[in-house]
């Protein structure tokens, strides 16, 4: 039946009382005298003005076909009153880009709906939110026309205008009036209630399979009444909040576009020929827009409609922009009007906790961070960011731990200089600052082990309590951006006092986990910075962290020079606990550079000063490092000592980390003296410390110690074991030094077991580690490790190169002691190849390298092998006189791995001079010990020497049974003399 134009009085008359209202409340809604509401539901006026229509529409609160029916009434045209719209889904769009997970999801729940509980069916609801800009709407309206043919009983879409600009969110009694008119309830029918409502639509709905999206919704409250009571329906949600009041909802949260998809989307919109996604200027403007598909297609539309700009230069006008978010606008759409949105459902407090957010000079955000930017307290500060996280205005990374988009960041700090004065955000920044400082300080007490008092004054008004090692480094690592950008914030702001005891505070975390350029260039920044306020103590400090690092990069030559300015420094202040730091620093550099009277002169004058000071924990660290050293001297008593005395005091002290460093430096001593069931008690012990106070560095560390206990023990399966869990520790955390340290401990154990392959892999690894680092001494010890297993391996030309390319890093950083390593491996390499005059000389550089800073190990290792040049040059005393000097230096040591070397080399010189008795003693001597300490290349070579030996006494039988034992392991191994060997039993029958 067809509406006349009169009929229009009647609708009106019916909407009036469905919304409760009288004539005058709605002349007062509606901006329109009483007289002209009056005429018209008498049919008085008979052709309202268009004007007026929209004003009555909009009073009453009408929306979709319920505001159409009225409209098209008003105008007087043919209308079925029992017509039926059920397909009121917008357009779709060609350009949707990616969510196909959770298109997946949709269609998954789809094909579902209807879930069966009981013996009835519960919707499917699906909550879909996201912050504002992200897509929301263009998402469901794409899922719903997607799926429209699975719910032949309509899709229909009803905006429930939660953020319309100039329209307040529809109330559930008017959007339930507009459902039911849309499905085809008449006007008159319709009840006055909102339960009554509920009840008549969910009575219609019943039975259909029916796809429902409900835009934009304002809370859960206003969503609720909508939902059909059961059925095989389908119902989406769209919202700016996160609306877990919605029972059953499944939620769905739109982030932003990943790199790719946001790329297609710009190129798209912009709808130019040649544009593409790889195109650099492309994929600038998508990272500017922070991938987020409002702005993307704002700047697509902008490229689309001026065919003159280019997206290069789009990119550099938005990376130079002030604001950038002024550029993002089109017509009257704009990413600024958006955000205003929600910006404007906020309460006051929270709009001035996401002003003040904005200023924070990082990314991530906790509730001590935002507690001390707004001034209020914790309980405050976490119902506040919850209260964001809810509108979408936060993302939560971690259990209180949130993050902003960067352009709602963007539009906070505009809000915040619009609305705050600048003397109220001057102080927001300070108190964060204040916070941050203070609080690192406290984590540095535990990272740096510093004997030196943190800086005084009144901490933050709130804080998290750090009490160990383990909760220290958690805090730092987490806000480890954070910090870093507060003190980029402080360095651009000229705030020189602030940039030093930051600095200061971050110098633990920087020396632990680097990237050591980047804190180089911090700790020099920090002594310009006290320089600028004459802060000579900051000065000092930061020459000293700079020298601390650079010890760490083997950069040795600048690290010294460092911390003798400092050093100086502290001595004209009278500041001696500045000076036994400094020292103690000084005397470890000294040792790798191998200036070991130097180093001992230094570390005791370190330890005199903290002996006079009560200084206990300063005592214990020149304890121990005077143990490390008198170990490299080959002192292992003295070292001994040392180490045990420093234990002693960190026993008294309670200092359970420090009693795990000193144990596992004992229990390396110990394995060098060969007493290895001690050695392993003492680093189990200090494992299971550092176990029980989760200090997974020092566990790292100890595990490297006791793989390399077990390694000298001959037990290698049980010392990868060790070196692999160790690797996978310093992953989890992130530490790629140690990473590197402990792929180069693997890489030479399974050189020693003749897994060559796999150590080529450990050590290479390695070498990109400490190369991406910087980290030379690192490079440097990979190179030497892989150019002695090149040259195992019989490839001399790339064991040259690797050699010769560490030993340049060790004279660039003045490594002494490097540099008569390589020089040592590489002479071995020119021996091999028949360079006799060049070996010769490697051997005698590093001989007195060794010998000028005392390393004994490398005095012996450089005698045995120049002794071998000189066999094979047929100067057979000086060969034997260097292999008795080189022998008694192992014995003394305890350096039964040195110690078969040498016996191999006596015994191949006792035998080319024909004295076969002498070299088979010496040979079972050397075999027994490569067996007992699990070295198969001096095992194998000791094999071949008896079988050369029989063969000299012609027991061909006995030599052949030698030989290809030895020739079994060499291939095992994978070593060069495989060959050699091979050739040698082909020649016997």
């Amino acid at each position: 039946m067809a509406e006349s134009s009169g009929a229009f009085g009647g609708l009106l008359r019916q909407s009036r009382a469905s919304a409760r209202l009288t004539q005058e409340e709605l002349a007062a809604a509606a901006g329109l005298s009483l007289r002209a509401v009056s005429d018209l539901e008498r049919g008085a006026a008979t052709t309202p003005q268009r004007e007026t229509v929209r004003l009555l529409a909009d009073a009453l609160h009408l929306i979709g076909h319920a505001r159409r029916r009225f409209e098209e009434v008003a105008r007087g045209r043919p209308v079925d009153s029992d017509a039926v719209a059920l397909r009121t889904l917008p357009r779709d769009i060609a350009s949707f880009a990616g969510r196909q997970e959770e298109l997946a999801l949709l269609a998954e729940a789809a094909a579902g709906a209807g879930t069966v509980v009981g013996a009835g069916t519960v919707v499917g609801i699906h909550a879909i939110g996201g912050m504002a800009g992200v897509g929301k709407t263009a998402f469901a309206v794409h899922a719903a026309h997607r799926l429209a043919a699975r719910f032949p009983g309509g899709q229909i879409f009803l905006p429930l205008h939660g953020h319309t600009p100039g329209r307040r969110p529809v109330d559930p009694a008017d959007a339930l009036a507009s459902l039911l008119l849309t499905i085809g309830v008449p006007a008159a029918q319709i009840p006055p209630a909102l339960e009554a409502r509920m009840a008549l639509w969910r009575d219609r709905v019943a039975g259909r399979q029916l796809l429902l999206v409900l835009d934009d919704a304002a809370s859960s409250e206003q969503v609720r009444p909508l939902l059909p009571g059961s059925g095989t329906s389908l119902v989406l949600v769209t919202s700016r909040r996160h609306l877990s009041a919605l029972d059953d909802a499944v939620a769905i949260s739109l982030d932003t576009l990943p790199p790719e998809e946001a790329a297609g989307l710009l190129v798209r919109l912009a709808g130019r020929p040649g544009l593409s996604q790889s195109d650099s200027g492309v994929r600038e403007i998508v990272r500017l827009c922070g991938f987020l598909p409002l702005a993307i297609g704002m700047v697509a539309r902008q490229l689309r409609h001026h065919p003159a700009w280019s997206a290069a230069r789009r990119a550099a006008e938005l990376a130079g922009a002030v604001d950038r978010l002024e550029l993002m606008a089109t017509e009257d759409l704009s990413v600024t009007a958006a955000f205003n949105l929600s910006y404007a459902d906020l309460a006051r407090d929270q709009q001035r906790l996401f002003r003040r957010l904005g200023l924070h000079p990082g990314a991530d955000i906790d509730r001590y961070s935002a507690a001390a930017l707004s001034g209020i307290d914790l309980a405050a500060a976490r119902r506040g960011l919850e209260d964001l996280y809810d509108q979408y205005l936060l993302t939560e990374l971690a259990q209180g731990r949130y993050r902003m988009h960067d352009l709602i960041k963007e539009h906070a700090r505009a809000l915040a200089d619009r609305d705050d004065a600048g003397e109220d955000r001057g102080r927001a920044v300070g108190r964060l600052l204040d916070y941050y400082q203070h609080t690192a300080a406290e984590a540095n007490a535990f990272i740096a082990r510093q004997t030196r008092p943190a800086p005084g004054g009144p901490g933050p008004a709130a804080a998290p309590a750090l009490v160990d090692l383990g909760q220290a480094l958690a805090w730092v690592r987490a806000e480890r951006a954070g910090l870093l950008a507060c003190l980029d914030h402080a360095s651009d702001a000229g705030q020189h006092a602030r940039v030093v005891a930051l600095t200061a505070s971050l110098s633990g975390l920087l020396q632990s986990d680097g990237p050591w350029a980047d804190a180089i260039a911090r700790h020099t920044a920090a002594a310009e910075a006290a320089r600028q306020v004459d802060d000579r103590p900051g000065e000092a400090g930061a020459l000293n962290d700079r020298g601390a690092v650079r010890q760490l990069t083997g950069d040795f030559k600048a690290a010294t020079q460092d911390l003798a300015q400092a050093l100086g420094v502290y001595r004209d202040l009278d500041d001696r606990l500045g000076q036994a730091g400094a020292l103690n620093l000084l005397g470890a550099i000294r040792q790798h550079l191998g200036e070991y009277p130097a180093a001992g002169r230094e570390l005791a004058e370190a330890l005199g000063i903290c002996r006079d000071l009560g200084d206990r924990l300063g005592q214990a660290n020149a304890l121990k490092s005077l143990g490390g050293l008198q170990q490299l001297l080959g002192d292992y008593p003295a070292a001994v000592r040392y180490l045990e005395e420093g234990l002693g005091i960190c026993r008294d002290l309670g200092d359970r980390l420090g009693q795990a460093d000193a144990l596992n430096r004992l229990g390396n001593v110990r394995r060098l003296m060969g007493d290895f069931p001690a050695a392993v008690r003492d680093l189990e012990e200090g494992l299971g410390i550092c176990h029980d106070l989760d200090d997974s560095l020092g566990e790292a560390r100890a595990l490297i110690r006791l793989g390399a206990a077990r390694r000298s023990m001959g037990d290698y399966p049980a010392a990868v074991r060790d070196f692999a869990e160790a690797l996978g520790i310093y992953r989890e955390i992130g530490h790629r030094s140690g990473e590197a340290d402990t792929l180069r401990f693997l890489g030479y154990t399974r050189q020693v077991t003749g897994d060559f392959p796999a150590a080529v892999r450990d050590l290479t690894q390695a070498l990109g580690i400490c190369r991406d680092l910087g980290d030379r001494l690192g490079e440097a010890d990979a190179l030497i490790i892989l150019g002695g297993l090149r040259q195992l391996m019989g490839d001399f030309p790339a064991a040259a190169e690797a050699l010769t390319e560490s030993l340049g890093i060790n004279r660039d950083i003045g490594s002494r002691l490097g540099q008569a390593n390589a020089l040592w491996l590489l002479g071995v390499v020119r021996r091999r190849t028949g360079d006799y005059p060049a070996a010769a000389r490697d051997f005698q550089e590093a001989l007195g390298i060794s010998r000028d800073i005392g390393s004994r190990l490398g005095e012996a290792n450089a005698l045995t092998e120049l002794a071998a040049v000189r066999r094979l040059t047929g100067d057979f005393p000086a060969a034997a006189r260097d292999l008795a000097q080189a022998l008694d230096i192992c014995r003394d040591l305890g350096e039964r791995a040195g110690e078969a070397g040498v016996l191999n080399e006596r015994g191949t010189l006792h035998r080319v001079s024909g004295e076969l008795a002498q070299a088979q003693e010496c040979y079972q001597l050397a075999l027994g010990l490569a067996r007992e300490v699990g070295i198969p290349a001096d095992e194998a070579h000791a094999l071949a020497g008896l079988g050369r030996c029989a063969l000299a006494a012609d027991d061909t039988a006995g030599a052949v049974v030698l030989l290809q034992e030895a020739l079994e392991v060499y291939r095992r191994i994978g070593a060069a003399e495989a060959a050699e060997v091979a050739a040698e039993l082909a020649q016997l029958p």
